[in-house]
């Protein structure tokens, strides 16, 4: 009994609703109440959460089942409310159309049925017909199995670490340490320095993904640093707009170098290497068949997930032209079709579709995605841009779910031409680590939508980067002089390095840019005269080390790239050589300024043992002195971000914490 009391103190301790004995009610409020059971033995469930819901989805009021299994939810103001209650082992129980009355209590008892883990869930596809004037909470009845009955996970602030809640990258100090939250970020190990005697050549496939920024921003912006894992150096980079000049040779994309110091270690050079690809005006662009393919499971209900899905998805609406066509698909416990594809001149059909949507139940992602896939085969166009746009949490529970299964099952689709774009959305429960890998291998990209300005980055800004690819495996491959350059290090990438080997191989996946995509990468370099190493090997025997067998003297580096047309099978190459120079800081370009103010920043977010004498003051000076061209503003936000990161920041990063292997690559 004693370690009940502490269970409830600690609750009232964290401002937690928790309803004990007697319940009172005000003449102005309305209110409902009831007793929760397990539904087999009858017996009373304490600590069960409970939520009052608004026809929304948007949480109300929340209360916790007392000893009795008793408990009480109010509301101020009066209407039609739905109740969810949930409870670790059981199914999550949600009623619906429950009106309440000013000054009046209405009985809700609840009994909740335990899990069955024996219970085999199906992948059976089922549509979902839709008509006018319907909203889509109608039309459920309709389906035969409804997504008010089917089995809902736990909101993310209910789990607990004996639910296996997982707290896989966040580091204990100075960062955010939610003790409910079950997001998942993979292991990033740092890359590290390489000999160019031993290691000439490194290979990676390009990333356009800008998810890993938005998301950063996600947190400092809720007053916590990121989880380490989260901060993806690359994405950070490529997330901002850099002035390069457009192709005019006829490739997709142009190809750019410079060097310069390096900001964080005045021993060591920075070299960028950057892509641009050629922009496509709206009106230009190919025919696009999409299907919308939009997660409305249980753990969607919260503001920033549907209802930040629906608005952001109208946005795109308004882009459409009469040629391009939509479908909407969704998927809970099973998978629907909620709108057959639709001609985009017919946009109040389509947004009435979208508005029309309500979350409930779990997330069979797997047979969402096979039904997505099949709708846009069915209306693919060959002379058009055929994608579909998954708009989800990633947290799918239900049939295919595991990274390994959906990774296959889309390896497999893209053959077929179509492409996948992955938009993330929410908290808590945010499986950023699955979203990655599958819009990877489904030869689209991938974006976290944290606000409506970042909806209209992805769907307006940016649309036809969003919507048309124009190369696809796109692979870059540097191979330095050894009688210039002693070392180097590939700042971030860790997640897209190939073998070298896989650069002329055709058969290897790689990245996709779209129109008017941008990629910049970071090279950190040791020149040969630098007393500046890290590298702790004997002299080779057999090698050329003096490296004099080939001068070319003027070189420091060759630049090569390997890409595809959209629908080709063969690559093309284009090289370019980068001649030594002996630039100054004052002579870095903007463009380059701002990108090493980025990564910077990234190393310091990292705690990186790498980061050298890199500094938040520092990173501000960089940013400030190229930010003048910020017509969208992203460079000014930029700024704020990192002096908010600055205010959050207590760690001492002197004292770094090892989360990568600092002994550098022999």
């Amino acid at each position: 009994m004693k370690s009940i009391k502490l269970i409830v103190s600690l609750l009232l301790a964290a401002g937690t609703a928790i309803t004990i004995s007697a319940f009172k009610l005000s003449s102005e409020s309305c209110s409902v109440t009831g007793k929760v059971k397990d539904k087999t033995t009858q017996a009373v469930l304490a600590f069960v959460n409970m939520d009052l819901l608004d026809q929304s989805g948007k949480k109300i009021s929340s209360a916790i089942t007392d000893f009795e299994g008793k408990y009480m939810l109010t509301s101020s103001s009066v209407g039609t409310f739905n109740i969810r209650a949930s409870f670790n082992g059981y199914k999550t129980s949600l009623k619906n159309g429950i009106t309440l009355s000013a000054g009046k209590t209405v009985v809700i008892d609840f009994d909740l049925e335990a899990k069955n883990k024996d219970v085999a869930v199906t992948d059976e596809i089922k549509a979902v017909p839709i008509q006018k004037d319907k909203t889509y909470k109608e039309k459920k009845s309709e389906q035969t199995v409804g997504l008010d009955q089917m089995e809902a996970p736990a909101p993310a602030e209910s789990y607990t670490k004996a639910e296996g809640a997982s707290r896989k990258g966040f580091p204990a100090t100075g960062y955010a340490q939610p003790d409910f939250n079950t997001e998942q970020y993979d292991y990033v190990a740092e890359n590290n320095f390489k000999n160019v005697r031993s290691n000439p050549l490194s290979t990676f496939s390009i990333d356009v993904d800008a998810a890993s920024y938005s998301n950063i921003r996600r947190f400092i912006n809720s007053g916590s640093l990121p989880p380490v894992d989260a901060v993806r150096i690359e994405e950070m980079v490529n997330y901002f707009t850099y002035t390069f000049s457009e192709p005019k040779d006829g490739a997709p994309f142009s190809v750019y170098t410079e060097a310069a110091p390096c900001p964080w270690n005045k021993e060591h050079r920075l070299v960028g290497v950057a892509l641009q690809g050629k922009k496509i005006a709206t009106e230009n662009l190919p025919p696009a068949n999409l299907v919308f393919l939009i997660d409305v499971s249980g753990s969607m209900m919260s503001e920033n997930k549907l209802p930040l899905v629906k608005k952001s998805l109208l946005l795109l609406v308004k882009q459409l032209r009469p040629q391009d066509r939509v479908a909407i698909t969704v998927y809970a416990g099973q998978a629907g079709l909620v709108l057959p594809s639709t001609r985009g001149s017919e946009k109040e059909k389509i947004m009435e579709a979208i508005n029309g949507l309500e979350a409930g139940g779990s997330t069979a992602g797997g047979a969402g995605i096979k039904l997505a896939y099949k709708v846009a085969k069915e209306n693919f166009n060959e002379e058009g841009s055929n994608r579909v746009i998954l708009c989800t949490d990633g947290d799918f529970n239900v049939g295919v779910s595991g990274d390994g299964e959906l990774v296959r099952m889309i390896e497999e689709k893209r053959g077929s031409g179509i492409f996948l774009s992955v938009l993330g959305f929410g908290t808590g429960n945010y499986k950023d680590s699955k979203m990655e890998k599958l819009a990877d291998k489904g030869n689209g990209n991938y974006a976290y939508i944290d606000n409506i300005m970042e909806a209209k980055k992805v769907f307006v800004n940016e649309i036809g980067g969003t919507l048309m690819t124009i190369a696809k495996d796109v692979k870059v491959q540097i191979e330095f002089n050894p009688s210039k350059v002693k070392e180097y290090k590939l700042i971030g990438y860790e997640n897209r390095i190939l073998n070298d080997e896989d650069f002329n191989n055709d058969k290897k996946d790689a990245g996709e840019m779209g129109s008017g995509h941008r990629v910049m990468a970071l090279y950190e370099i040791v020149s040969i005269s630098s007393s500046s190493t890290g590298i702790s090997i004997d002299p080779l025997k057999y090698q050329v080390t003096d490296g004099k067998k080939k001068d070319f003297s003027d070189e420091m580096m060759t630049v090569k790239v390997r890409y595809k047309e959209p629908q080709g099978s063969t690559s093309k190459l284009i090289a370019r050589p980068v001649k030594w120079s002996d630039p100054t800081i004052e002579k870095m370009s903007d463009n380059l300024k701002f990108a090493c103010a980025v990564a910077e920043f990234g190393l310091i977010l990292r705690n990186s043992a790498h980061k050298a004498k890199s500094s938040y003051e520092q990173v501000l000076n960089l940013a400030r002195a190229s930010k003048d061209k910020d017509e969208q503003g992203y460079r000014s936000e930029f700024v704020r971000l990192v002096e908010a990161a600055k205010l959050l920041d207590n760690r001492k990063l002197d004292d770094h914490v090892d989360y990568t292997d600092v002994v550098r690559d022999k």
